[in-house]
């Protein structure tokens, strides 16, 4: 009996490969992607399992044949800067949103039955209720990625109630852990890699506080959600149950390298604690609803941050020793 074919855009990335990894024992994956974030490495074993990789853009290539026969699209090529870069916003609406558009379009002209989309927590914005249920309104991003991220949970939900898909929305916390390319961790491992006595941190102490998830978690959890979600349109939290400040998420950080005596130098950043504008103070989510399927996260916050230091740490040292 054949398996069922599932595709993943941006499979070739952080989370993406991590799902292709769980789902290649039992389904035909094919992986699509630009390979400009995402690299071919993250997914040696998944093809090692019989994944294939398709190199290709989604703002520009064909997708209807790619999807064609699919059961699930896992939709997560996005532009992933919470920060704006020096292109500005163009990239994520382009890449965010039209890139969402297209996928959508390709998955309605092949009559995909399912799409699991990976959110944010940033489409809360600055939250009264923290930690913040699925239902908590208004939702007011204050980033533009937040704002693209919820533009595309608003086609999905369109896309379904109008030509009969399902789609599975999961709003992340800060996911953490092996083959992450960006955020805060990577940040302070990357500079203390270059210089152990003193960290750079942006913002002023103690920093915002926020919740951390680790990779291993949010595969489960997106396992766990997509079984169970019933509705056109359902949407799950997925985060830890605790959040931590900068400052203790640098402590941990230079404990678990072994690193003492580090000079911590803030730079102020945007102002009340925040990194840069459109950086959210608090965040933390409430996952009972994700909770009720059967899942929990196995790691705290802290030793999510660990987990995913000690791995890059690793990762550094050893590509310094084959250089």
């Amino acid at each position: 009996m054949a398996r069922p074919k599932v595709v993943i855009t941006g499979g070739a990335g952080f989370i993406g490969s991590h799902i292709a990894d769980a789902l290649v024992a039992r389904t035909e994956v094919v992986a699509v992607d630009h390979l400009k974030a995402g690299k071919r490495a993250n997914l040696e074993d998944a093809m090692k399992a019989g994944a294939v990789l398709r190199k290709l853009d989604i703002l520009r290539g064909d997708l209807r044949p790619i999807v064609r026969g699919a059961e699930v699209v896992y939709h997560l090529a996005a532009n992933p800067d919470v920060r704006l870069g020096r292109d500005g916003t163009k990239p994520l609406i382009d890449e965010n949103v039209l890139g969402t558009f297209r996928v959508l379009e390709a998955c309605r002209q092949e009559k995909v039955p399912k799409i699991v989309f990976t959110s944010t927590s940033t489409v809360y914005g600055e939250a009264s209720v923290v930690p913040t249920p699925e239902d908590y309104a208004p939702l007011e991003p204050i980033s533009v990625y937040g704002a693209t991220k919820l533009a595309d949970e608003a086609l999905l939900s369109a896309y379904a109630h109008t030509f009969g898909a399902q789609a599975v929305i999961f709003r992340l916390a800060n996911v953490v852990g092996g083959r992450s390319g960006h955020g805060v961790v990577v940040d302070f491992v990357r500079k203390l890699s270059r210089d152990p006595k003193e960290l750079e941190i942006l913002g002023s102490e103690p920093g915002t506080a926020k919740s951390y998830v680790h990779i291993e978690d949010v595969v489960a959890a997106i396992e766990a959600g997509t079984r169970a979600a019933d509705e056109p349109v359902s949407v799950f939290n997925v985060g830890s149950e605790d959040a931590i400040t900068v400052r203790s998420l640098a402590d941990a950080i230079c404990d678990e390298l072994g690193l003492s005596g580090v000079e911590y130098r803030w730079t102020g950043g945007a102002g009340n604690g925040r990194g840069w504008a459109g950086d959210v103070r608090a965040m933390q989510l409430a996952i009972e609803r994700l909770r009720a399927t059967g899942w929990r996260p196995r790691k705290s916050s802290e030793a999510a941050v660990r987990d995913a230091a000690r791995s890059l740490w690793s990762a550094l040292q050893m590509s310094r020793t084959k250089a």
